[in-house]
């Protein structure tokens, strides 16, 4: 027995006629009519009772019928998800992200363009550091990152680059310079400069002392953040300024103003970080959209 004889069952029982069941098929009635017999042998049951006109279900067919449909259908469900699946178009994404990344407007866009090209496909966001995230990655506890690099194994983690973002300043509101759109690293050479934990980001901690260090400055160092984005609250607490991915300033916190930085200045890079092995569909067709989202240019926020 194999898929082929409950298509034959199904049809059969449709058209109530062999004859126009085998035209259904595509085949000859004789063919037709043994295999139907043979199936009836297999199973030990008359799935048909013969008429000078046709076929009628048995008591016996009646009941086998729905589940012969229902084997059909599984069938039929099972091709669609592998081609789905072969296709990118179905499964499950886990996606992780860098921190700030997702107040990205590119981020969310993404999501949304590929909820509406895939939607069978369920996507789960985490949030984390980029070391972090590359430890998921390499545990296959996330499929995909995006990330600031460098990446602490570049010989297991494959990146692709998708963005040098601008930085901004961020002071303490009434700070002395808030009225200047446009600050030089050296107005701000004694203010305590709040920055997070090298190993949470070192691409980007690293291009904040470079820039730093060009302008020929050494910052004092005043106190730590727990993540980026955990910079911005104590600014507004005064505890100094800092500096911060450009995509920061959707937070709106009342007691920071934001402020664009003469050259030198650092950018915060932006990448894709996958595994360095066959990727799947899904994780291929997911990357391939990011990186024309990119190329096209980070879409604007919505207008409030």
């Amino acid at each position: 027995m194999d898929i082929r004889h409950f298509r034959y069952f199904v049809a059969i029982a449709e058209t109530g006629s062999i004859t126009r069941a085998a035209e259904r098929l595509g085949m000859e009635q004789p063919p037709l009519s043994q295999q139907i017999r043979r199936l009836e042998e297999d199973l030990g049951v008359s799935l048909f009772r013969r008429q000078t006109r046709g076929v009628v279900l048995t008591e016996e067919g009646r009941n086998l019928l729905p589940r012969a449909r229902l084997i059909l259908d599984l069938r039929r469900q099972f091709i669609e998800t592998a081609h789905g699946l072969a296709r990118g178009e179905q499964g499950h994404l886990r996606i992780g992200l860098a921190g700030a990344i997702p107040l990205l407007p590119a981020i969310p866009f993404a999501i949304r363009q590929f909820r509406t090209i895939a939607p069978s496909v369920t996507l789960s966001l985490e949030e984390s550091n980029t070391p972090a995230l590359c430890e998921a990655l390499l545990a296959h506890k996330i499929d995909i990152a995006v990330l600031r690099p460098p990446v602490p194994d570049p010989e297991r983690v494959q990146v692709i680059p998708l963005l040098d973002e601008p930085t901004l300043i961020a002071l303490p509101k009434g700070h002395p310079l808030t009225d200047q759109p446009r600050l030089h690293l050296h107005q701000l050479k004694d203010e305590p400069l709040i920055i997070f934990p090298r190993e949470l980001g070192p691409g980007f901690y690293d291009a904040i002392l470079a820039a730093y260090q060009n302008a020929g400055i050494t910052p004092p160092l005043g106190q730590q953040a727990p993540q980026v984005a955990g910079t911005i609250p104590l600014v507004a607490a005064g505890l100094g300024i800092s500096i911060v991915p450009q995509s920061l300033h959707q937070l709106h916190t009342g007691g920071v103003t934001f402020h664009q930085i003469h050259h030198p200045a650092p950018s915060a890079s932006l990448a894709i970080g996958l595994r360095k092995e066959n990727s799947t569909p899904l994780v291929t067709h997911f990357s391939q959209m990011l990186q024309q989202i990119f190329l096209k240019g980070d879409p604007s926020p919505p207008e409030q």
